[in-house]
């Protein structure tokens, strides 16, 4: 997997993409376990895609409800038995 990010935004420390090698689009954001920081990244759709590059609050909650691991279901790679908090 190639994930290529579109928009960052260092203050709330996420990431707006595409996956080049899938054309999927995402969110991503840093988590960190015992051993590793990471990113986990999140499928969205391409209506989301633009609507958070134009709507940064937006995103932004969205972004929230995966890092209370709310959208498990649009993890792109699914963690292992020692996932990482968002940070």
């Amino acid at each position: 997997m190639k994930f290529n990010d579109v928009v960052v935004n260092k203050a709330e420390r996420f990431s707006i993409g595409i996956e080049e090698e899938s054309g999927r689009y995402y969110v991503s954001f840093p988590v960190r376990n015992d051993y590793a920081e990471y990113e986990e990244y999140y499928e969205i759709d391409r209506a989301q895609f633009d609507r958070f590059q134009q709507d940064g609050a937006a995103a932004l909650a969205f972004v929230a409800t995966c890092r209370k691991r709310e959208k498990d279901e649009l993890l792109i790679v699914k963690p292992g038995r020692l996932r990482g908090v968002a940070c």
